[in-house]
């Protein structure tokens, strides 16, 4: 939802008209749909990546306007708190030497963002949740200065009708109430997109969905909120929790989620996604979007109010042909630069891999073991045993070594990925399992033998993330 919208407050006629113009996009979308009128073009990658921006202390520093301002960078953003920003990349085909080149874009733009931010006495960090926060800094005077964040908050605060309430029961216990949703700007990712042909764009979601356990166990990043030790990925039960509410007729608290994982695969097209937000979630954001309707703008809008883990995109190819995306949501951001290449290598193989699986031979798990995997990868990170498609348990990190890289190696392999790039950001993976040591490993190990000082370890971590080096050689001193 990054579009910035001209209203706050609305009303009832707001709602109906919004929800009518909903409904004929959504329509429409399935008539292309089934005619074959979307996009065929091959697989584009991108990526966004969320960031913070801390001071000398190490704390947040909620100075995203100046910074923004004086930065003034075309892929740069604000994101809902002001001390969080977010880049953006240029799309690439999804073939050759794309990783190589995205892996230039990234340090591009991240040395430049270190650069200017030290010239207002500040750094910019790549993290799942800044060990370093505390629940006073996420009050209303530290969101971002935009009409669709105090809407959002307003808006999520009615369908709730009671203040948000946070239990993660992981290490050890948190549990606690917040007044507002910047209770989810302390969770930061790295989320990927890869525009689809029409013909694969539900083989591929479903198959990101089946990628997700092991995908956020790898990209682990986040075991700490408020010093408590948690989830190895304790984002998802965050977010999950920090805009929970659901859908209609009195289901605000059912089981459909507006951050989820989902309620199934797509079983014949990409657009029983879209249709499910027309039919379960009411509009959030009423804004009338002055546009034809073949530019799905209300549709797009009520879209980026929904965050499903795996979310179908609807875009535009430069000749105004609409194309279906698939935005990938689970990994944390960091803990590096040539980290997170990696970590988009290693999910757009292995995802890619299941999805030539999906088309020859049917789904090789069923939706509610994916949902399982997902969670307990989240929770457990890289000592996840998880079901995979023989139906036994397994260890993660056996499977990655047995068959998960493998899959990854081929399923690039098969998108005409370049051979250095498959063994370059391949091996960094290969090496981080090898030394079972993620961002979140990383960071509870330092924890542990540090007398919980997470100061000095947000500094080193500072230091690593810095230095270019991937994590799996970073060290505890």
């Amino acid at each position: 939802m990054g579009q910035e919208i001209s209203l706050e407050q609305f009303d009832e006629k707001n709602f109906e008209c919004f929800y009518q113009k909903l409904k004929q996009e959504t329509h429409l979308l399935s008539q292309l749909i089934e005619q074959n009128a979307c996009s065929t073009h091959q697989p584009v990658a991108g990526f966004e990546i969320e960031a913070w921006l801390i001071d000398e202390n190490m704390r947040p520093s909620p100075t995203n306007e100046n910074y923004l301002a004086t930065f003034n960078h075309p892929w740069a953003s604000a994101e809902l708190a002001k001390f969080n920003i977010e880049f953006n990349s240029t799309p690439a085909p999804l073939t050759d030497d794309v990783f190589s080149r995205l892996h230039e874009q990234l340090q591009t733009t991240w040395a430049e963002a270190c650069q200017h931010a030290e010239t207002l006495d500040s750094n910019v960090v790549m993290i799942g949740i800044l060990p370093t926060l505390k629940q006073s800094d996420l009050n209303l005077s530290n969101m971002s200065n935009m009409n669709r964040y105090r809407a959002l908050n307003e808006q999520v605060l009615h369908a709730r009708g009671r203040p948000i309430h946070i239990d993660i029961n992981g290490a050890e216990h948190l549990k606690f109430d917040h007044d507002d949703v910047m209770i989810e700007s302390a969770t930061t990712s790295f989320q990927l997109h890869i525009q689809l042909p029409l013909s694969i764009a539900h083989h591929f979601y479903n198959a990101s969905i089946i990628a997700s356990a092991p995908v956020v166990a790898l990209c682990a990043n986040a075991p700490f909120l408020f010093g408590r030790e948690l989830w190895h990925e304790s984002r998802i039960p965050l977010f999950e929790q920090s805009v929970e509410s659901g859908g209609y007729s009195g289901a605000s608290h059912g089981p459909i989620k507006r951050v989820s994982f989902g309620s199934d695969y797509a079983r014949h097209s990409i657009i029983e996604c879209f249709q499910e937000n027309l039919d379960h979630f009411p509009v959030l954001l009423p804004v009338e979007q002055d546009s034809a309707i073949e530019a799905f703008a209300h549709l797009r809008l009520h879209n980026g109010t929904i965050w499903r883990w795996n979310r179908p995109l609807v875009g535009f190819d430069g000749d105004g042909t609409p194309h279906i995306r698939v935005e990938h949501r689970t990994p944390a951001a960091g803990p590096s630069v040539i980290d997170s290449i990696a970590n988009a290598a290693f999910y757009y193989g292995l995802a890619q891999s299941i999805c030539d699986e999906i088309v020859t031979k049917g789904w090789p798990l069923p939706f509610a073991q994916a949902r399982d995997n997902f969670y307990k990868a989240a929770r457990f990170g890289l000592d996840s045993q998880i079901i995979w498609f023989d139906g036994h348990k397994q260890r993660l990190p056996h499977l990655f070594e047995t068959e998960l890289l493998p899959r990854a190696t081929s399923g690039l392999k098969s998108l005409g990925i370049r051979r250095t790039d498959i063994d370059t950001y391949l091996d960094i993976i290969r090496q981080r399992i090898a030394h079972k040591q993620n961002g979140s490993q990383w960071q509870r190990q330092y924890i542990h033998e540090h007398d919980h000082d997470f100061t000095e370890m947000m500094r080193n971590y500072l230091k690593n993330q810095n230095s270019g080096n991937p994590v799996s050689t970073w060290t505890l001193a």
